[in-house]
């Protein structure tokens, strides 16, 4: 039928249209009030039913029946019996939806499924007798206030799990709310009232396909009047999940109409702006339930509940197995500013498809899990901390190594987060989904170093090998060997013939060039400018002591990327330098992972040599295929030359493998942006900047999305937070915004970043001008400023293939700079609708 407001076509039976939200039909009789029906004659305390219930006394009703308390006189125990009131007796359809509820419930034995124990009718009046649970329904203890996590989490853990019986039977509950979950005085979750549920093998209760459920939880399927599964049920917990955490509905209004518009159409307040302080984590699984489409969200029950359970036992990866359309998170879920939690705690699988903001990589999921904890410094000197830090990098790199496909190695910065913990083994096995973890300590006097290692299950907590050595630290690269062999002979890895030979023939270190290359790998990886220089330093030192010492030099390559990279350094200067680094550092130890890794850097984003850049990358993770950052800066790389489908499969390696890194998760966002996934590049982008709110690649990525979705006031919002502590540029921008709208302020902004532009480490950049000015619509300044870009070899100026530059892909301007910079083919990728 069309809807007489929009004209839009809906399904026959529709309640509300698919479009606007208008009423299309008159509610189905279960969302009568009682009051509008005759007064149901009550049942007085002490009265017989059937000749064997003696009434206790009424304890709730709702429209579809009034429930008593009432004792069992044969079996001496309290039960429940529900009566079908008067106003609906004559509804044939509905006196049926109610018999199946007992139908659908005496199917299912399942200790958070409220039991059914017959069914029948007396004096006309059918009735249902159940367990009697004492306790309070979810809905009166949230009226009290938001739950706690833990408790939130426990009981949405419970009801998933009676849930997913249910749908393991063909069973749909179809009105699961908070007030059809009863919890006892210990705890224990019980789903009530399937009256409303679907038997998916057999009859339909609404053949019309009308609207069931209740109002505020209902799927957006269900809302439309369309078939149902379990993924509704999905949704509705979801719902139930976001209420228990905030103490309020995620769609809320005072009209139907206005709710079921939200539905269909809004996303909810993000979790962690409705309640500050949670997990982000919890953000996403709710997010993940809440995805408008039912493909895209949670495939089965037990995958929701598996993630809630995960959270519960101790933020661990989420293990969502999800499709491969979806990241997780359709709905605008994890609020601003996030530091890697997920860079999302989690991690995808493309070719396996399985996590995908959290998942495993096709290899991984095959192989034995392992983390490295951080190393103890026993000196209890902090000056000796690089060493302990240093120690865990290097037998992360040694170990992931070995054989990646039978053997993955979590990274570094996932890692680093137990550092001084107490966390039980456990407890981190369960978090980072490992099946064992190696445990170090380190001592040093002067050129001396005790290192104790054990190999731990974290399952039982069993340890498989334990030893220690002391050595001279120039001897450091063997007991670094010596400690993989023993590790995989314990895991039973069979070595690869190269790692074999590279085990064997480890040699000596000048032990002061080792040091203060510890030191400065210590540094870089803070990633200020600060520490760059610091890091610079001890390479230096390192090379002055040993000029053969190749990591170190493709650490200075690194120091210079990343002045360039983050406009520290001009790239004329930097450029040439990380290109000298990089290139000796192939020359002295070319089989090195790391040194590969540093030649494809550069000739990515200094030389823009995209032909020469492929076969580093590759050969950079032949060596080392477990290295997350070479992952995640090869997808970089794979977006620039126009192939997301490669590039989306190892950037969900990267987040696999480091699952608490937001810089990964924000290139995660960049390839999902590129690949015309917006809802899941916005809540990538959103997770990595809760994470880490000072990343400022989360931060152009959030915005990236935002224009690409068109959500305009986000976007202002965004820019007016951005420049809120200068009252002029503020001001420009508000009067920007007043005379010519969105595309005024875009354009006020550039024109003021321009007046104030120096050069490239002047603290902007020439592209970000560009982009504003395209943004605001002035596409003569956006191509002179573009050209500016090109003249100061921007880096960022190979992302060309962002949808920000599709209006003008045709304008011959574009299809020069294009042609410059060697990237001559069209580097746009059609949306993920189109392949």
């Amino acid at each position: 039928m069309d809807c007489p407001k929009c004209r839009a076509e809906n399904r026959e039976g529709s309640r509300f249209c698919r479009n606007c939200a208008t009423p299309l039909t008159p509610p189905p009789g279960d969302g009568l009030p009682l009051t509008m029906a005759v007064p149901l004659p009550a049942i007085q305390e002490g009265a017989i039913v059937a000749g064997k219930y003696r009434v206790v006394g009424e304890v709730g009703r709702g429209g579809m029946g009034v429930v008593y308390k009432a004792e069992d006189l044969k079996l001496k125990r309290p039960v429940a019996l529900k009566f079908l009131p008067p106003h609906l007796m004559d509804a044939p359809e509905l006196k049926e939806r109610f018999l199946i509820e007992a139908q659908a419930a005496a199917a299912l034995s399942h200790p958070n499924i409220c039991v059914i124990y017959e069914v029948g009718e007396t004096e006309d009046r059918p009735y249902i007798a159940m367990e009697f649970v004492e306790g309070e329904t979810l809905r009166e203890k949230v009226k009290r206030g938001p739950l706690e996590p833990a408790e939130a989490l426990g009981i949405a853990a419970q009801v998933a799990a009676g849930l997913g019986e249910a749908h393991r039977k063909d069973i749909v509950h179809r009105d699961v709310k908070s007030a059809n979950i009863m919890v006892t005085a210990k705890g224990q979750a019980k789903v009530m009232d399937f009256g409303l549920a679907k038997l998916q093998g057999g009859s339909s209760l609404t053949k019309s396909q009308t609207t069931v459920g209740t109002i505020a939880y209902m799927s957006p399927e269900q809302a439309r009047g369309g078939a149902l599964d379990g993924r509704t049920d999905i949704w509705s917990l979801g719902v139930v999940l976001f209420e228990m955490l905030t103490g309020k509905l995620p769609f809320p209004g005072d009209h139907d109409q206005t709710v079921i518009y939200s539905i269909l159409q809004r996303e909810p307040e993000p979790l962690l702006k409705a309640r500050p302080g949670l997990a982000p984590e919890l953000a996403q699984i709710v997010g993940q339930a809440l995805v408008k489409k039912p493909d895209d969200r949670y495939r089965t029950m037990d995958e929701f509940r598996e993630d809630i359970a995960s959270v519960a036992e101790g933020f661990r990866p989420i293990r969502a197995k999800l499709v491969r359309k979806i990241f997780g998170v359709r709905a605008a879920y994890v609020y601003s500013g996030l530091a890697v939690v997920l860079a999302l705690g989690m991690g995808l699988n493309v070719g396996g498809v399985r996590d995908r903001l959290l998942g495993r990589s096709p290899a991984t999921d095959r192989a034995v899990k392992l983390a490295v904890m951080p190393f103890i410094n026993l000196t209890g000197d902090p000056e000796q901390e690089y060493l302990s830090d240093g120690l865990t990098q290097e037998m992360i790199t040694r170990l992931g190594s070995l054989n990646p496909e039978d053997l993955s190695v979590i990274a570094r910065s996932s890692v680093m987060r137990y550092k001084k913990s107490d966390t039980p083994i456990d407890q981190i096995g369960q978090e980072l989904g490992v099946d064992y973890i190696l445990e170090g300590s380190t001592r040093r006097e002067k050129n001396r170093v005790r290192i104790t290692t054990e190999l731990i299950q974290t399952r039982n907590q069993t340890q498989l090998w334990a030893d220690t050595f002391e050595r001279d630290l120039s001897d450091i690269l063997t007991v670094q060997s010596e400690v993989a062999q023993n590790v995989a002979k314990a895991l039973r890895i069979e070595l690869l013939p190269d790692e074999q030979t590279r085990l064997a023939s480890a040699g000596t270190v000048d032990p002061e060039a080792y040091d203060a290359y510890l030191k400065g790998s210590y540094h870089w990886q803070k990633q200020t400018p600060m520490d760059q220089d610091t890091a610079q330093r001890y390479f230096e030192l390192a090379l002055e002591k040993d000029p053969t010492y190749a990591p170190a030099h493709a650490g200075l390559a690194w120091v210079w990327s990343t002045r360039q990279q983050m406009g520290i350094t001009a790239p004329r200067e930097a450029g040439p330098k990380a290109r000298e680094a990089a290139l000796k550092a192939i020359e002295l130890d070319g089989d090195a992972a790391g040194s590969r890794e540093a030649l494809a850097l550069v000739k990515t984003w200094t030389d823009w040599d995209w032909e020469g850049a492929e076969p580093e990358w590759r050969r950079a993770l032949e060596l080392n295929a477990n290295s997350a950052n070479t992952h995640a800066y090869f997808a970089s790389f794979l977006t620039v030359v126009g192939r997301p489908d490669e590039a989306l499969r190892h950037a969900e390696t990267a987040v696999g493998l480091d699952p608490f890194n937001a810089l990964f998760q924000a290139l995660y966002a960049q390839v999902l942006t590129f690949d015309r996934r917006y809802d899941e590049a916005l809540t990538a982008a959103r997770v990595a900047l809760e994470a880490q709110p000072e990343l400022g690649i989360a931060g152009s990525a959030y915005e990236d999305v935002l224009c690409a979705k068109d959500l305009r006031d986000e976007h202002l919002e965004l820019l007016k937070g951005q420049i809120g502590g200068d009252a002029e540029r503020l001001a420009k921008f508000e009067r920007g915004l007043a005379e010519g709208g969105y595309e005024g302020a875009l354009r006020a902004v550039a024109d003021e970043m321009a007046a104030r532009y120096q050069s490239f480490v002047g603290g902007m950049r020439a592209l970000d001008v560009a982009c504003r000015y395209l943004r605001g619509g002035d596409r003569g300044r956006a191509f002179e400023w573009l050209e500016r870009s090109y003249e100061e070899r921007d880096p960022n100026l190979a992302y060309l293939g962002k949808p920000l530059f599709d209006p003008v892909r045709d304008d011959p301007r574009f299809q020069e700079l294009l042609r410059k910079m060697n990237l001559a083919r069209e580097t746009a990728v059609p949306s993920s609708e189109e392949r």
